[in-house]
């Protein structure tokens, strides 16, 4: 699979052979915002489309489209854990969110 990216919005592609089509979805919404094309150029004017379909239906119905991601998001973790982590910001000298994002991105982009 392999991703594009519009206004933010990061969507997966996949070729389906037998129906010789590209098909995308884009990820990590509540929303579903699907598409489609038979050449990259098509699967691109899809997406933005698609993606700017959504925006619109939102405004009509005066809801706020969701952003992909915020940045935010809440972890529950073990008291202990909690603890451990916390402390090994603290020796790290930052705070525990800078540790935690540190972490993450270093466990990420393995």
């Amino acid at each position: 699979m392999n991703t594009m990216t519009y206004k933010g919005y990061q969507a997966v592609v996949s070729f389906d052979e037998d129906a010789d089509i590209f098909h995308g979805e884009v990820v990590d919404l509540r929303d579903v915002i699907t598409f489609q094309g038979k050449s990259v150029r098509e699967l691109k004017k899809a997406l933005a489309d698609s993606v700017e379909d959504y925006l619109v239906f939102c405004r009509e119905r005066g809801e706020e489209p969701e952003k992909p991601f915020s940045g935010q998001f809440v972890v529950r973790i073990d008291p202990p854990v909690h603890r451990a982590v916390a402390t090994a910001a603290k020796r790290a000298g930052v705070s525990l969110n800078k540790w935690v994002a540190a972490t993450l991105e270093r466990a990420a982009s393995r």
